[in-house]
């Protein structure tokens, strides 16, 4: 079947209803562990970006060959303070434009191909000094505090020629908070990325508990953000979230699940998580719910983006 071709510009692609989804990437990080590098590190993937970049080309190229339209860039756990505590944090901004420029020549490596775009990946907090607090965004800071920590990182991304600037895996309302008052002084467009989990009732909250919907009362009366959306989650989180979101705020949505396995930080391993969260399998109930932007997060391998493209197309 023919791939239609979505509008070159990002925001008008995310927005236009009469194509398919756009499929993003995958894990990154744990692809760029399948093909032979040591990411167990402090800096995680970051630490190929700065030894091995044309790895992380190469990655993002596989991910391109699999049918992914929008490669994320290496630069979620690029930080200056994760950098100074490596001993690299005259890296800093040298690491940001590079993850950039990377990603765009892989996008543009096929002169023949439809429409690629590049994701300026900005990780939250906890993936920088926060020590592996993504998940439930115990940070004690407030969102002042947090703003003044993302701005310089999101200056230099912002300016080094990507498309869209995703803020990954937000955990905390704070957090929220302090993006929302930045993302209004971009120029591109930016996509806001939670963290969500179950709590006891089994209820979808963000990774610090507060009321999910709270937060897209932020993300509604701001009207800064180009897409809102839900990353690193077992699929039936993702989903759940998905409608709440599609409820309480008006952009377009997006979901990039993880493969359902849970990230122990202070063991730094995987552990098998809960049955059910074949993504593939879970892309009509996705865009039922009304995600316009479709990938996958960690552990999320090429071939499962294969598979994302040719559910989304079904449609």
């Amino acid at each position: 079947m023919p791939t239609p071709k979505h509008p070159s510009n990002f925001r008008d692609a995310l927005n236009d209803q009469s194509t398919p989804a756009i499929i993003l990437d995958g894990g990154l990080g744990t692809h760029l562990a399948d093909r032979g590098n040591d990411v167990t590190g402090e800096l995680w993937s970051a630490q190929i970006l700065m030894d091995r970049p044309g790895e992380v080309r190469a990655a993002h190229q596989d991910f391109f060959a699999a049918g992914a339209q929008v490669a994320t860039t290496c630069s979620y756990q690029v930080s200056r303070d994760g950098l100074a505590h490596a001993g690299s944090s005259d890296q800093f901004e040298t690491m940001l434009r590079t993850s950039v420029r990377l990603a765009r020549e892989a996008a543009t490596a096929d002169g023949d191909a439809p429409a690629r775009w590049v994701a300026a990946s900005v990780g939250p907090y906890g993936a920088g000094p926060g020590a592996g607090t993504e998940y439930d965004g115990a940070y004690g800071l407030d969102a002042g505090e947090l703003a003044q920590w993302h701005r310089e990182r999101l200056a230099i991304l912002a300016s080094a020629g990507a498309d869209v600037v995703i803020f990954e895996t937000v955990p905390s309302l704070a957090e929220v908070e302090a993006l929302t008052s930045l993302a209004k002084d971009l120029d591109l467009p930016a996509v806001l990325s939670l963290a969500v989990r179950a709590n006891e009732q089994g209820q979808v909250v963000l990774g610090d508990g507060s009321d999910l919907r709270v937060a897209a009362k932020i993300v509604r009366d701001s009207g800064v953000w180009a897409g809102v959306g839900v990353n690193c989650c077992p699929v039936p989180q993702a989903v759940a979230a998905l409608k709440i979101l599609g409820e309480e705020t008006g952009p377009p949505l997006s979901a990039y699940p993880n493969s359902g396995e849970i990230w122990d930080h202070e063991a730094r391993v995987w552990i098998p998580g809960a049955e059910g969260n074949d993504l593939p399998s879970a892309v009509p109930e996705l865009i039922a719910a009304g995600a316009r932007l479709i990938g996958g997060c960690c552990q999320v391998s090429p071939e499962q983006i294969t598979r994302v493209r040719e559910a989304a197309q079904l449609g």
